[in-house]
């Protein structure tokens, strides 16, 4: 069609020229200047006349340089003729009009039809195009179900996590059994937590447990040029797995298509968060579809996904400690020659997630094949560590000094929080995972308990150390925005309007009190700050009973 199209308007400009050609010519003589017949004789005088043209009412000569014009009757044509004229003769202005106009005629006639032949031509070509049978898998997803082979004995160091999704797998195992006892269990569970902990192995697990079809899909798949598309997909995506119920369907990275509405979001972007939360409300708990669904940003994601009903379980993986690096390497080092003190390797690993050991190994192994060895040794990691930690994810890791330094950090936070009853799951050298207050009316006495929890860290260690540190980083931005919130937001004080003067009494006051309780136990956060030392991580039961023995 374009070749077609491309030589019509060839064809077109062609004929254009040729019009404008005929035009000039045409009417090259009526640029000829009139002049009278004294104006003639001189101009003959001096200028060799070359040609002469009768063209009623005009005469016109040709002179060297110039073409003029005079009456007929003015002049007499003997005169003209003694004067040396080369040609004379006449032409019919009728006949020469009428020449024109069939000219311009044939090729009007000639472009209406190249253009008509250029319609027809278009026609067939999409007639063409409408009897062919339609792709109807234009903008589907190539939606498929696996089976996933990975069971819990496929994943190391998360055993809390295997406990929290038990229950799932056996639902989605003995479906009848719970619907027996009215039981609802949550539409999606969210697995929370940074980059390379296993997220998506551990909802391959989940799946290899219950031996259900595993529909996979990363949210960014859904995101689509044109508006609706992303909507259609993840209709069609629930389709067919609940056609294949019992079913996990995994979205992973699901703050690509989950961050909150409002302001300058994607429409598109909107639209298919919108059929996502329309979805997991059209569906029963008993439907024996289980959402999983996978992010490390949780604080972006908009509300409506974490409400009740949606994502109602929440599973927060965090970095492994000492204990679960050691199986993680047992695991990876199963079917593997080596000679390794993995007891040691776990020691040298901090701030290793999942991911960062198995490369660890990996490229271990590749050294130690390098070198002809028959197996891997301690030598082989210490060659490849840096490689790791400084390639194309820096991994978070502590030389000793600073393990000290964090390790007592850590411990008075622990501390403080357990002897202030601040719930929370796990307090570590890497990661503190303080549980949220589900409850809907906080006292003032709670929220001013979990800002010393925030403090203590930091007058810790500038007791002991007489320094302040950069670790207390976040734990400060987080108290004063708890601070702030505690006095103006929810105006826990005598005034309705707070000030920061107030903000900041109250901050000193949290701190004061904090390096008074501090003093008290001191003997338990040294004890914490040892058991951090050698496990890197406590519970709230471990600190209370380090307390209990101490008191």
């Amino acid at each position: 069609m374009w070749q077609t199209t491309s030589k019509n308007v060839k064809i077109i400009v062609v004929s254009f020229i040729l019009l404008v050609v005929i035009l000039i010519v045409s009417n090259w003589e009526q640029g000829a200047k009139l002049i009278n017949k004294q104006e003639a004789m001189g101009l003959i005088e001096h200028q060799p006349l070359e040609r002469m043209v009768i063209r009623t009412p005009y005469l016109y000569l040709y002179l060297q340089n110039q073409t003029y014009k005079i009456a007929e009757e003015a002049i007499d044509k003997e005169t003209l003729f003694n004067k040396g004229v080369v040609e004379c003769y006449q032409e019919s202005t009728d006949v020469m009009d009428m020449i024109l106009f069939v000219v311009l005629l044939v090729m009007m006639l000639y472009i209406l039809y190249m253009m008509r032949q250029s319609r027809q031509v278009q026609e067939n070509i999409m007639n063409q195009k409408q009897a062919e049978p339609v792709d109807t898998t234009l903008g589907r997803l190539n939606i498929q179900a696996g089976r996933s082979t990975v069971t819990f004995e496929d994943v190391a160091g998360v055993e809390g996590v295997k406990e929290e999704l038990e229950e799932i797998i056996d639902f989605l195992r003995h479906p009848a059994k719970y619907r027996a006892f009215d039981i609802r269990l949550p539409k999606g569970v969210l697995l929370v937590g940074p980059p390379g902990v296993g997220k998506t192995l551990i909802a391959k697990a989940v799946a290899g447990e219950a031996n259900v079809p595993f529909f996979y899909q990363s949210a960014a798949s859904f995101v689509q040029i044109y508006v609706g598309m992303g909507a259609k997909r993840v209709s069609e995506l629930f389709a067919k797995a609940k056609e294949m119920a019992p079913s996990i369907i995994f979205i992973d990275e699901i703050d690509a298509v989950g961050k909150s509405r409002g302001g300058q979001n994607n429409e598109e972007r909107e639209s298919t968060l919108n059929q996502l939360l329309t979805e997991m409300d059209g569906f029963e708990e008993s439907s024996g579809v289980m959402v999983i669904a996978a992010t490390n940003k949780i604080e972006v994601l908009d509300e409506a996904l974490l409400r009740a009903g949606r994502f109602d379980r929440r599973v927060h993986i965090a970095l492994p400690d000492l204990k679960e690096r050691l199986s993680t390497l047992n695991l990876y080092l199963k079917s593997k020659q080596h000679q390794i003190d993995v007891e040691q390797v776990a020691k040298m690993t901090i701030g290793f997630n999942s991911a960062g050991l198995a490369t660890l190994i990996n490229e271990s192994a590749l050294h130690a094949l390098r070198l002809n060895k028959t197996m891997i040794n301690n030598d082989d990691i210490e060659a490849v560590k840096d490689k790791v930690l400084l390639g194309k994810h820096k991994i978070q890791t502590f030389n000793p000094q600073e393990r000290k330094i964090q390790a007592l950090y850590q411990s008075a936070k622990a501390v403080t929080a357990s002897w202030l009853e601040v719930e929370y799951d796990k307090i570590g050298i890497l990661t503190s995972s303080f549980t949220p207050h589900h409850n809907e009316i906080l006292s003032q006495t709670i929220l001013e308990n979990e800002l010393k929890v925030l403090l203590a860290g930091r007058i810790a260690t500038q007791k002991v150390y007489g320094e302040r540190f950069t670790n207390a980083k976040e734990d400060i931005k987080r108290a004063k925005v708890l601070a702030h919130k505690i006095i103006e937001e929810f105006a826990m004080t005598e005034e309705y309007f707070g000030s920061s003067h107030q903000v900041q009494n109250l901050l000193t006051h949290a701190n004061n009190e904090v390096k008074t309780l501090l003093m008290q136990l001191e003997p338990v956060v040294d004890r914490v700050t040892l058991y951090l030392l050698e496990n890197e991580s406590i519970g709230s039961e471990e600190t209370k009973s380090i307390i209990d023995k101490v008191f």
